[in-house]
């Protein structure tokens, strides 16, 4: 969509904004269900399925036309804080048996 102004611009960059808070307190709530399935802290922080997420979002990124390297350090960050939100349910014994 060709913008006409500055203003119409930031319009619709605080809309998607909007839209990815949003994405994001859905994943979040995601994120605090799959600690409650983790059975030690190596499954909470889950390496290899880490990798396997950022390698996702790059192809993904490169395939919208998104800057792969940004998507991938946006979600490097994002992960650790999940990660860090994950641990706190899963040592507060929020977990399956």
């Amino acid at each position: 969509m060709k913008c006409t102004s500055l203003e119409e611009v930031r319009a619709n960059i605080d809309r998607i904004d909007d839209d990815i808070i949003k994405l994001m307190a859905e994943r979040t709530e995601y994120v605090r269900q799959a600690a409650e399935f983790k059975k030690d802290e190596s499954g909470v922080k889950a390496p290899d399925r880490v990798k396997a997420v950022l390698e996702r979002v790059g192809e993904k990124a490169r395939k919208y036309g998104a800057p792969s390297d940004i998507a991938v350090t946006v979600y490097k960050y994002m992960i650790e804080g999940f990660i860090s939100l994950e641990m706190d349910k899963f040592n507060s014994g929020g977990r399956k048996p």
